[in-house]
């Protein structure tokens, strides 16, 4: 779909975030609670980040494969009805907390239960079968074997090629079980008239199946090390500019093969989804390409990207499923261009708006109505954080902005929230915190912050008390209903 053709609302969650018993959100009864939430108060998306398998300092856009999905979603009850895990060991997997997602207890406890589980199953062909069909998600399985086989080192300095049976199997079976249970929940909303959009990072770990298994793809060395890495240069985040250490793709060797790693990935992930957003579009015109030696991302310079010759590849898999084309950042009039030509929406972020710049395209009466607005996205502070922190005068032209001029600006996210919703923006998208009124020690993602980050979760009883009359009057009100 190359336009947003309804006008819609929705919500930014992502999976770990939800409410549950076992560490971290999963794809269980608490996911179905949360789509009756959506139905109920008149939104039509959720959105969600990737559902990759996350880095060491758990983010899902650094990830071993670009393919496989991390076995933390997969709901734990769900196993033990199917008799794959007992009762007392799901008692012993109780978490300690609500607030947070236990990430130290997940790595040291959850794959010995998972593993548990897999040596119990009797449908060992029924899996097969099912990894035969998924090439992609073969590969990954048989990397993540051969990583434990080579004691977890960098490939570049692994031994040996022979992994066990057993390893292979065990990420075989929480593939298929992290698909099943995701088909189920994804039915689910979508039989409620709810869509899930997704979010497809532009780059891949250096330490992933999708390198290993396609080196030619990347800019590489003859020893398999990157000769240049991604990153973006100084910005209003970082005044070095960020070094996200990614490989660089060799562009011209995926147009020539027409774009299949790209192709399948891009399939892979919309049959999860009902739409995707593409992070970093900016890198599909042009990437700021840095030299693997580089001290500072300020080293870098700007190379050209596939265009339009990518977008059309990925459209032709896509069809009547929309692509949002995060646009975000410093956005020259080659990008707009592109962006223009490819007929895809963009993104509009309301904390963006209020920088200096009358024309900018992130105050809400600029907005077109192929966009994508947001109060923020996952690497921005929450909204009330975000007021708050403001000097007063910016808090009182900002409010004033959005018609809502009383001494109490705390009470004044009503004004926000409306202001948005009834822009001409197409489709309108707001964090959970940002339902729930809550601080800067909610937000999801700190860029250039390594620690910390990730671990937000919502409680049952927040989620409970959320005004769903309020949030269905207002979808109503500005015609998101449909």
């Amino acid at each position: 779909m190359t336009a947003i053709k309804a006008r819609a609302a929705g919500v930014l969650m992502h999976i770990s975030s939800l409410h549950g018993e076992y560490s971290v959100g999963s794809f269980g009864k608490e996911a179905l609670a949360f789509i009756d939430f959506l139905a109920a108060a008149g939104f039509s998306y959720w959105q969600v980040l990737p559902f990759t398998i996350p880095d060491a300092c758990d983010s899902p856009y650094k990830s071993v494969s670009a393919f496989a999905g991390n076995p933390y979603f997969i709901d734990l009850p769900t196993l033990a009805a199917d008799g794959l895990i007992t009762q007392a060991e799901l008692q012993q997997a109780r978490q300690e907390t609500p607030y947070l997602v236990e990430s130290k207890r997940l790595s040291l406890s959850r794959e010995l239960l998972l593993r548990r589980a897999a040596s119990r199953a009797t449908n060992r062909r029924e899996i097969c079968a099912f990894m035969s069909k998924q090439p992609y998600l073969d590969e990954a399985c048989r990397f993540l074997a051969l990583d434990k086989a080579n004691s977890y080192l960098p490939w570049q300095s692994w031994k040996t090629e022979i992994y066990a049976d057993e390893d292979y199997f065990y990420h075989a079976f929480t593939q298929y079980h992290f698909y099943m249970q995701w088909q189920a929940v994804k039915s689910y909303a979508n039989q409620k008239g709810i869509s899930i959009i997704g979010d497809l990072p532009i780059y891949v770990g250096l330490h992933s199946a999708d390198v290993y298994f396609h080196r030619d793809q990347f800019e590489l060395d003859e020893a398999g090390h990157p000769t240049g890495v991604a990153g973006c240069p100084p910005d209003y985040f970082s005044v070095d500019g960020q070094m996200w250490g990614n490989p660089l793709y060799r562009w011209d060797v995926m147009k020539k093969d027409g774009f299949t790693w790209w192709s399948a990935r891009m399939e892979h992930t919309l049959s999860l989804f009902d739409a995707v957003r593409i992070d970093h579009f900016r890198g599909i015109e042009s990437y700021w390409r840095i030299p693997a030696a580089a001290k500072t991302a300020k080293e870098g310079k700007w190379r050209k990207g596939p265009g339009m010759a990518f977008v059309r590849a990925m459209k032709a898999i896509a069809g009547d499923r929309m692509i949002i084309a995060e646009d975000l950042g410093d956005i020259p009039p080659a990008v707009q261009q592109l962006l223009d030509k490819s007929g895809l929406p963009g993104m509009r972020v309301f904390q963006f708006a209020f920088l200096g710049d009358p024309d900018t395209p992130h105050l809400p009466h600029n907005y077109p109505a192929n966009c994508v607005a947001y109060t923020g996205t996952h690497d921005n502070n929450t909204l009330l954080g975000y007021v708050w922190e403001q000097d007063a005068e910016a808090r009182r032209k900002m409010l004033e902005y959005c018609s809502y001029t009383d001494a109490d600006w705390d009470k004044g996210y009503d004004a926000i929230f409306g202001t948005i919703m009834r822009s001409h923006a197409g489709l309108v998208i707001f964090p959970i915190q940002d339902l729930l009124r809550f601080g800067a020690d909610t937000r999801m993602n700190t860029p250039g912050k390594a620690e910390g980050n990730w671990g937000y979760r919502i409680t049952e009883q927040q989620l409970r008390g959320l005004d769903i009359t309020k949030y269905r009057h207002l979808n109503t009100l500005y015609g998101r209903i449909h």
